[in-house]
């Protein structure tokens, strides 16, 4: 153990880099102004390395920053957020942590308790207003506090299940300096249940067609490697969500993401690790009399990261909690005890499914339509995406597109809202994945819509010098509500934006580069131009507001 002194903001900051953080994401705020003298202080002294400071536009953007970098590092990201306002600002952030399992710790400002209930400047309880959407909400209310507060805070914020930690300093308190020492800096892991491990087995080796669901819990628990050898020496179809996308590479056999609907309705067992069983996959139900070659819907098997997360509405065959690595390697290992299972003939089918699907698609990635359809974009996007791309979804019907067109070659390479499904983080992971990955592609995918809640922050890619590529699917619309407005009522309201915006002539405003493109034959030279670029630029493409995506859930 570490014996460390100073102020309150010295103290966090020196456990904050024991946890490996490297940036301080902020807006500036006089309540938290310790927290910049001590990472001033401790790139001043040579005590390690240095914490960088970034600061935005708005705090929605820090906060959604150190969530991208919780996810992409699997080190808690940190924000530090002034009182009041500023804390508030960062509340949606939060929850897209909360919902995601995404390690993030959040410090406030508070007003001064030696002024409390006098009505000083932006005077708020705020962890009450937190605690919903955190895995803790606690304020430190004494220098002394702030060490082993700031630690708890930082290993909580890492253990499974991990998610969002909420911890504000009064102001005076802030100020004043104390003692502490440091923590191991790691976080907690569970065992799971070796009985239910072997079941589970058993119901695989049984299994006709079975199908592996992968999700975002599988990334975060550093289970990626685990994940590729089971798939890849069992055979087993897989599907991947959210921050497992990439697991399993692009154009791998048993990636059978594009025959998605005929591997669940035909699946007669389906294994669900590290994602809830949301409306994203059907709230746990799948196949059915009317889909299932049996008649039946198929079975269901939960593997999380930790207890609570295992689903508690959906009918289960079974369930298991714990480290995941540890799980699927025990899975693999208890089938292979036995006779190995022969799942060819119904990963050959999804096979053949997913070439019919991939020569379908072809037709729209390559569509000549005016105007253009949002599709053509990722014909375009996608053969030129580096295999270390890390590619960001901000939007609705525009991202939907790009969940099914762009499939991840390397693991930690996808970002999206998650199951929050909030518009706005775009702009704040895009900061994370350049100073997270400095040599990767990066790529941010904005609607027109989602773009209004955070484009303002291209200033702070500009003025901190970090090039990334912004594409836009402009349809000049809230395109997830004006399609499912009009088949409800027959019209829509309020879900027409701007027609044909220059939103690049905004970025071009803060010091970046763009253009807009309406001419399908000129986007792939648009991307190109963007990528050798080597600032912040819009590829501004003019998309055809009828062209919506094809869904068949509207989340509820």
């Amino acid at each position: 153990m570490t014996e460390i002194s100073g102020h309150s903001g010295e103290l966090a900051v020196h456990v904050a880099r024991a946890h490996g953080v490297e940036t301080m994401f902020t807006l500036s705020g006089a309540h938290v102004f310790p927290m910049y003298d001590g990472a001033v202080k401790t790139q001043q002294e040579g005590q390690g390395p240095p914490i960088r400071l970034l600061d935005v536009r708005h705090e929605q953007t820090a906060a959604f920053a150190a969530e991208a970098t919780g996810k992409l590092t699997r080190v808690p990201g940190l924000a530090v957020l002034t009182a009041g306002p500023g804390v508030t600002n960062g509340i949606s952030a939060i929850a897209q942590a909360q919902f995601a399992g995404s390690p993030m710790v959040v410090v406030g400002g508070r007003a001064p308790q030696n002024r409390w209930g006098t009505g000083s400047l932006q005077e708020l309880d705020q962890p009450p207003i937190i605690a919903p959407v955190a895995k803790s909400a606690k304020t430190l209310m004494t220098a002394a506090d702030v060490a082993p507060g700031m630690d708890e805070a930082f290993t909580l914020a890492r253990s499974s299940h991990r998610g969002p930690v909420f911890v504000d300093v009064p102001m005076d308190e802030f100020f004043n300096s104390s003692t502490g020492t440091l923590g191991s800096g790691e976080g907690t892991r569970i065992e799971p249940d070796t009985d239910a491990v072997e079941r589970i087995a058993r119901l695989l080796a049984r299994a006709q067609r079975p199908v592996l669901i992968l999700g975002t819990d599988v990334w975060a628990d550093h289970a990626e490697a685990a994940a590729l050898r089971f798939v890849e020496d069992l055979g087993i179809p897989t599907l991947t969500n959210g921050m497992g996308r990439g697991v399993i590479p692009g154009g791998h056999r048993s990636l059978v993401t594009k025959a998605r609907g005929a591997a669940l309705s035909g699946a007669d067992l389906v294994v669900v690790v590290g994602t809830p069983l949301d409306f994203r996959l059907g709230y746990g139900a799948f196949g059915g009399p009317d889909k299932n070659p049996d008649g039946a819907f198929a079975k269901v098997v939960h593997i999380a990261d930790s207890a609570a997360q295992i689903s508690t509405h959906a009918e289960l065959a079974d369930a298991v909690a714990g480290d995941l690595t540890t799980v699927l390697d025990g899975l693999q290992a208890a089938i292979e005890r036995g006779d190995k299972p022969d799942w060819r003939a119904w990963a050959d089918r999804l096979a053949d499914q997913v070439k019919v699907a991939a020569a379908r698609d072809a037709e729209l990635l390559t569509a000549e339509a005016d105007p253009i359809h949002p599709a053509r974009i990722y014909g375009e996007l996608v053969p030129r995406l580096a295999d270390d791309s890390v590619v960001i979804g901000d939007g609705g019907d525009f991202v939907s597109f790009a969940g099914k067109y762009v499939e991840p070659q390397r693991p930690g390479g996808w970002l999206d809202p998650g199951p929050y499904g909030c518009l706005g983080a775009g702009l704040g992971a895009a900061i994370a994945a350049r100073i997270a990955r400095p040599d990767a592609q990066v790529t941010l995918l904005l609607g027109d819509g989602a773009a209004g809640f955070s484009l303002m922050d291209v200033d702070t890619l500009v003025r901190h010098d970090l090039p990334v590529v912004m594409v836009m699917g402009n349809n000049s619309a809230w395109g997830l509500e004006k399609g499912p407005m009009q088949m409800l009522y027959g019209y829509d309201v309020i879900a027409d934006l701007g027609q044909r915006t220059p939103y690049d002539d905004v970025v071009k405003a803060l010091g970046g580069a763009g253009e807009t493109v309406t001419d399908p034959k000129q986007i792939g030279p648009a991307l190109d131009r963007a990528y050798a670029s080597g600032v912040p630029y819009l590829v501004n493409v003019i998309t055809d507001v009828e062209a919506a995506y094809p869904r068949s859930t509207f989340g509820i």
